[in-house]
């Protein structure tokens, strides 16, 4: 099998993204420590962002309105200034957050824009992922970017079909079994499972042990060796 095109998630598997919105997630935390206790708190924030995906997406806007949305559930709707001032501070300095490629993820896409289309297939504010791709210096090296609403099988087929020839010769490689490999491999395409040291409840998926067109990797730096011995 010949894979001409590799689609790459960019959040926790080009740049750290899940680290920040735990760090957010203590402050929170301690910004309302006299009205719940943590476990209960974010079990509460959990809810609420869960029920508002469909309406604000992924990111970084939408986690901030469900922060401020789960304090006002939590004083009856009478919220201190100071609080939500300090939640909308908190998401602004999350959006200006400095974005560095993980270690090896350069030199990894360079090899791979040297032999497949690459593609950034990744969820979230559609401004936000723009800049942050132009801030990471790897927006060169990709033939497309889709920034798309959610990741399932037909995303993959329409994406592979735009931008390659086809999922059957595509590969998928991210940090989320969830999003970037279970739907991925029902696409048909190959995928590959790069963890990231934290993981979003909402991305928690069983791995597909076996499965014939998947590999779990320790990093993206053995992402070229892989692609190379599939195809």
């Amino acid at each position: 099998m010949t894979i001409t095109t590799v689609g790459l998630d960019a959040d926790d598997t080009l740049w750290h993204n899940e680290t920040l919105f735990r760090l957010t997630q203590e402050r929170f935390c301690a910004l309302l420590a006299d009205m719940a206790e943590p476990g209960p708190l974010m079990a509460r924030l959990a809810e609420v962002e869960k029920r508002n995906l469909r309406l604000y997406g992924y990111g970084v806007k939408g986690f901030t309105l469900s922060m401020i949305e789960t304090a006002m559930e939590l004083t009856g709707g009478e919220a201190p200034a100071r609080v939500v001032r300090e939640i909308l501070a908190a998401g602004r300095e999350m959006l200006n957050e400095p974005v560095e490629p993980l270690p090896g993820v350069d030199q990894a896409l360079a090899a791979l824009s040297e032999r497949y289309r690459l593609v950034l297939i990744t969820k979230g504010d559609l401004l936000h992922q723009e800049q942050k791709l132009a801030a990471s210096g790897l927006g060169d090296l990709f033939a497309a970017v889709e920034i798309v609403s959610e990741k399932d099988a037909s995303t993959y087929e329409r994406v592979f079909a735009r931008h390659g020839t086809g999922a059957a010769q595509a590969a998928m490689c991210g940090n989320s079994l969830r999003s970037d490999v279970l739907p991925a491999l029902e696409a048909g395409a190959w995928a590959a499972h790069v963890p990231y040291p934290l993981t979003w409840a909402h991305e928690m998926a069983d791995t597909p042990n076996g499965h014939p067109r998947f590999a779990e990797l320790a990093s993206i730096s053995e992402l070229p060796g892989w692609l190379e011995a599939v195809s």
